[in-house]
Order: structure tokens, then sequence, then C-alpha cells
């Protein structure tokens, strides 16, 4: 059976048994942070997300950029190899669905690496449905029930003939854990180097390279997360790269925030994988 669980002004959905092998959770803000805006790093997933008090949700496209792109209430967030950042101050309800890596190819009707470094209005890939599924996570109040309509619109949407890979599968599992040669990856898989970079971006939304360096950046940042005094150098080496100087350039890079400076606001965070910025 699901289970949620509270998390400061968050609430974690487990999904359902069908779900499972292609979402990681389900989650609920309840209020809206004290800072206006937040930086969104790089996880190598896609995210819907779903905003229950206004119909709109601006993204800027950087820390430093100015003016934001609009989008509807109801957004699909494609996989990032960088970070983008959001604004807050109508986020006083919000859902959403954190995918695991592959796992929203079942859903949306398109190759992954279509909605790559980009974010795409829901009703655009669902049509009406999107509308509808807004409106009516509108009208309940109760987080499981908003909960049970967010799956019951996945599990309509989970298309019957699209079966994630098995070689892709084992190859994210691989890439998460810090293998980096994908040539290997590939003879495992009884296929070419290119056909195997193809099939893996079409699910996955990311070449292997880049998943794998996420990864690596994700490690890295789990590990300064846990640590009280984190130690940049035994870090870098812990999470795969060659030394403290290669940790600070793909972390500024990948989120435009180095290492010093996630530490620094790590207990700002309402949600994993965003940074406060004021």
């Amino acid at each position: 059976m699901s289970r949620w669980a509270p998390c400061m002004l968050s609430l974690t959905h487990t999904p359902s048994s069908r779900l499972a092998p292609f979402v990681e959770r389900l989650w609920m803000l309840g209020d809206a942070p004290p800072h206006a805006r937040e930086c969104i790093v790089p996880t190598g997933t896609v995210e819907l997300v779903v905003n229950l008090h206004d119909d709109r949700i601006d993204i800027y496209d950087s820390c430093d950029a100015e003016q934001p792109r609009r989008y509807s209430g109801a957004v699909v967030s494609g996989v990032y190899g960088r970070s983008f950042v959001i604004d807050t101050t109508s986020h006083a309800s919000i859902v959403g669905v954190h995918f695991k890596p592959g796992g929203a190819y079942p859903f949306f009707g398109v190759r992954t690496d279509e909605l790559a470094d980009d974010h795409v209005d829901l009703d655009a890939l669902w049509g009406r449905t999107a509308r509808t599924l807004r409106d009516r996570l509108c009208e309940v109040t109760s987080p499981i029930e908003r909960f049970r309509i967010l799956e019951g619109a996945l599990l309509s949407h989970l298309a019957a003939r699209v079966h994630p890979r098995e070689a892709v599968r084992d190859a994210v599992a691989s890439l998460v854990r810090g293998a980096t040669a994908v040539a290997d990856i590939a003879e495992r898989a009884g296929v070419s180097h290119r056909h195997f970079i193809d099939v893996f971006s079409a699910e996955v939304g990311m070449a292997p390279k880049l998943f794998s360096r996420v990864q690596r950046f994700q490690r890295a940042k789990s590990m300064l997360e846990r640590g009280a005094e984190p130690r940049f150098s035994q870090v870098a080496l812990a999470s795969g790269y060659c030394d403290q100087s290669h940790l600070i350039r793909d972390f500024v890079a990948l989120s435009g925030l180095t290492p010093l400076e996630h530490v620094r606001r790590r207990n700002d965070r309402v949600k994993v994988d965003h940074v406060a910025l004021f």
C-alpha cells in the first residue's frame, strides 16, 4: 500500500506497485517557501509539476536571467544538463511527480530527449486531459486524494506497449553507482556503441556520458549535504573527480554554484535538489 510521510513543508508519497518501476515519488508542497527563487540542479530525471494555487509556473533559464518564461499551471520539466531557477512566490500549493531515470518514457508519447533542457506545458503532451487533471486536483483538499488522482492520471497514460529496455535499466543502475565505461555497458548489452547511445538517449533523455557526469555531481552533492564540515578534496576523490578543482569546476558548470555555496544553503531548502537563492 502506498504511504505518505511529512517532511518540513512537504509531503512525499510512495507510488503504487504498478507505478513503482517508473516513479520515484509523488510529492506536494503545502506552503510557499520564505525565499522568492530556487535553483533546481540537474538530476538526470523528468519532473511533472502542477501548481494548484495559480494557473502558471514561471521559470528562469539561469540564476542571472532577468525575465522568466511563463508556462501553464501544469508542466513537464525534461532532463536538464544544467540548473534552472523557479519563481516560488505563487507556490502556495503544488504537487508533482519525480520519475526515476528513464521512467517518464512510457507516459508522454515522445522520445524523452525531445524534452531535454526544456519545459513543456502538459496539455501539449496530454491534450485536454491535462486541464481535467489540474481541475480535479484543485477541487479536493486532501493530500491522499490528490495523490490518488495523480496516480490515476499516470496510469491512464501509461503506454502498455512501451517498455523500457532492460539494457537501459541496467546501464542506468551502473552509471548511478559510478561506472563510466559506456562502451563496456553497450558490449554487455550486445549492441553497437552508437545504437546504445541512441536508445539510452530516447528513454533517459540525455546521452550516457552526460548522465554519468550528472550522477557524479549528485554523489558529490549528497556527500556534501551529509557531512557536518565536509572536506572538498575527500568528497572529490570519493565521488569520482580527479581532484578538488575538478569538483568545483563541475559544480559551477552544472549548477551555477560552488560546492561551498551548496553547503551554506543546504539548510534552507524545502525540497531535494532545490537550492534557495533569495
